[in-house]
């Protein structure tokens, strides 16, 4: 998530999957399962359907965030065989046991909001109207940037060697 305003915003809405654990240490498995394109008149964790030990769950809506610097990694996202969205759920103390926190279609961006090791990041297929939206704002503002090896300094070699007594010699 980038300090510098968005210059696109697409809301979407995000339904969870929540399954029974055969973990003996966590009663529930939960996990992103959809985007739906636009935000639904639901209220956040709205149940839709159950069956079995399974439940979904309308989660809540958030906001793909679009900014002219990442259009490269939307690009590379698009070119896959099955454009992604990176949905991210932060655990709270309460029930249910996550909050929508954002979804992205920044393939950086989703693996860095891992790093924490606590937030649930999951992938779910990008539907093909959000497909359509982002190769949009990739056309209309993506500048290719050339890359640019940086060269070492040389070596200075006198830089290199000795010019005098150290310190150690110094103090004998």
């Amino acid at each position: 998530m980038s300090a510098v305003p968005p210059f696109a915003r697409i809301p979407v809405g995000v339904i969870v999957e929540r399954s029974k654990s055969a973990s003996p240490w966590a009663e529930f498995y939960w996990r992103p399962v959809s985007v739906l394109t636009g935000v639904p008149a639901t209220a956040p964790w709205t149940k839709l359907s159950e069956h079995g030990g399974q439940a979904t769950f309308y989660a809540g809506s958030a906001e793909i965030k679009l900014y002219r610097t990442e259009t490269s990694n939307y690009r590379d996202n698009l070119a896959l065989t099955s454009p992604l969205l990176w949905v991210i759920l932060q655990p709270v103390e309460r029930d249910p046991p996550f909050e929508l926190l954002t979804v992205t279609a920044d393939p950086a961006e989703g693996e860095a909001m891992t790093e924490s090791g606590v937030n649930l990041v999951d992938t779910v297929p990008m539907p093909m109207p959000m497909q359509e939206a982002i190769s949009a704002f990739i056309a209309e503002h993506h500048v290719e940037q050339e890359f640019v090896k940086r060269k070492r300094d040389r070596a200075n070699p006198e830089a290199l060697g000795r010019h005098g007594p150290s310190l150690r010699e110094d103090r004998k």
